[in-house]
């Protein structure tokens, strides 16, 4: 049997698979939100690395000359591959992020949560402080530190909350007399929901401002709890 005749049964199963593979991303994404996620993310991890596979493969048989004749269908079937592995480089291409899900403006004593522990579900993280993680926070992200402000603490304070508010995090408790607020604050497009603490006190050098971020699921953030707590004080600052 000629190899020829089998060309096009191969391209049209790179094809059928890479179509598999893009209906499973929206698939997997419905799932997480659903609070599916133990089952959503392997789906999103098998669409993202499959698709990245196949689209490997199809460049390989471009290069191929044995498939010139057919380039043309390859590069459109290939087209369907490119959405799964176009998200697993922006996954991966975000820094070296340690695995941790826990981040925190003052490591030594970090800002405690109260009503978030109603907020979670039995499956969340823990709440309770990782000196270790707090150590691997300090080595991946030094910039995070306890923000000096020469405000009262009630103007700090509602600094604050109208700072979070504009983030647009969800705030489910706030207490100006013990200067805490509690927030949460859900991803765009998979709906994770990460809870954030901010502790607003005074000292002798000023007003002091601490956050603490924290995801309730997963063992890695991908960084994502460090960026929102920059955010945070780069808004603070800008108001100053």
């Amino acid at each position: 049997m000629n190899p020829q005749h089998n060309m096009p049964r191969l391209i049209n199963w790179l094809g059928y698979f890479a179509i598999g593979l893009l209906l499973i991303l929206p698939l997997s994404v419905l799932t997480i939100r659903t609070g599916q996620w133990q089952l959503g993310l392997p789906l999103y991890a098998i669409a993202c690395f499959g698709s990245t596979l196949l689209l490997i493969l199809a460049i390989v048989l471009l290069l191929r000359s044995r498939f010139t004749p057919w380039r043309k269908d390859i590069l459109l079937r290939a087209l369907f591959a490119l959405p799964g592995a176009v998200l697993l480089l922006a996954l991966t291409s975000g820094g070296n992020h340690p695995m941790i899900h826990d981040i925190s403006t003052d490591t030594a004593d970090p800002p405690t949560f109260t009503v978030a522990l109603q907020e979670r579900g039995a499956e969340s993280n823990t709440l309770e402080i990782n000196q270790d993680v707090m150590r691997q926070q300090e080595e991946a992200y030094p910039d995070l530190k306890t923000l000096v402000s020469p405000l009262s603490t009630d103007e700090a304070y509602n600094r604050a909350l109208q700072v979070a508010t504009n983030l647009g995090w969800d705030i489910y408790h706030q207490d100006s007399n013990t200067g805490v607020i509690e927030a949460v604050d859900t991803t765009s497009i998979m709906g994770f929901k990460d809870d954030i603490v901010i502790r607003v006190r005074s000292s002798a050098q000023g007003t002091l401002l601490d956050l603490r971020s924290v995801s309730r699921v997963g063992e890695g953030d991908l960084g994502a709890n460090a960026k929102r707590i920059r955010a945070f004080r780069d808004a603070f600052q800008q108001q100053e």
